[in-house]
């Protein structure tokens, strides 16, 4: 997809991080850009600032309900009449070990970065395959790949998120070849998921109190995390990704290393 001017996108998890990055980088190559958040505050800030680069709509929404996510489609085709570009970008982290991860942060983790996918591609797809083209972008992680860090919700979301944008693009090549998908696998990328607890539900116990000997774990992530590559250049990969057509997008194709590590590893299991 290499023409975007006059198109139309759709960013969840978009007052922040990537998801800006992506509405940012889309109006500025002409597109109308819808951005989704659960955070309300942070959302019409960020509509603010992005309005000045062009038209934007802002939509409070919850990725993990499908209800939330079906008023966001009707949202933006009442406002655009269209969906060209859809990002299903919503996400959490946590850096936790297995024995102290409660069934809610599971199932509170899985919701936004799972079923935030599934929900989109399910509701969003009749209206993408009515266009003359368009794209599907789901946002995964390295970390879908790499499964050494004691991110147990998170790691097994972003690798169901890249098996999942596996088998559509395979599927789609045939079924609509005229909607693209790609997943977005970046590393360490200088963004505020570490604040991402602010918005958890109820009953979940933050990730400090509930596991305070990885602080100093959490503290070097974090620290790997600011240093890292910008939104910016992750939202130019991605509009390129599209551009080629890419199933997979890697902002540090240098961490496909530790995939290949993890390959071997498990060979050398082999009888």
């Amino acid at each position: 997809m290499k023409n975007l001017n006059g198109r139309v996108a759709v960013v969840t998890g978009g007052a922040n991080g990537i998801g800006y990055g992506l509405a940012e980088r889309f109006l500025q190559d002409g597109m109308k850009v819808v951005i989704a958040d659960i955070d309300a505050d942070d959302l019409d800030r960020a509509a603010s600032e992005l309005a000045e680069h062009g038209e934007v709509l802002a939509v409070h929404t919850d990725v993990a309900v499908e209800e939330s996510v079906r008023a966001l489609a009707d949202s933006a085709v009442e406002r655009f009449g269209a969906v060209h570009v859809l990002c299903n970008n919503a996400g959490v982290g946590g850096m936790q070990r297995f024995a102290t991860t409660s069934l809610v942060t599971w199932r509170w983790t899985l919701g936004v970065n799972l079923w935030g996918v599934i929900n989109g591609c399910n509701i969003f797809l009749p209206i993408l395959a009515e266009q003359d083209e368009a794209f599907i972008v789901n946002t995964a992680s390295m970390a879908g790949f790499v499964t050494t860090a004691p991110l147990h919700p998170y790691v097994a979301s972003k690798a169901a998120v890249v098996a999942l944008s596996e088998t559509m693009a395979n599927e789609f090549a045939t079924e609509y070849p005229h909607v693209g998908v790609a997943v977005l696998c970046p590393a360490y990328t200088a963004t505020s998921i570490r604040d991402d607890e602010r918005n958890a539900p109820a009953g979940h116990v933050p990730r400090a109190q509930a596991d305070p000997e990885l602080e100093s774990l959490r503290e070097q992530v974090n620290a790997d995390i600011d240093s890292g590559i910008s939104t910016q250049r992750v939202a130019d990969l991605v509009v390129q990704g599209m551009a080629e057509r890419k199933t997979h997008i890697f902002p540090a194709p240098e961490w496909l290393n530790y995939w290949q590590d993890r390959v071997d590893r498990v060979k050398q299991q082999i009888v």
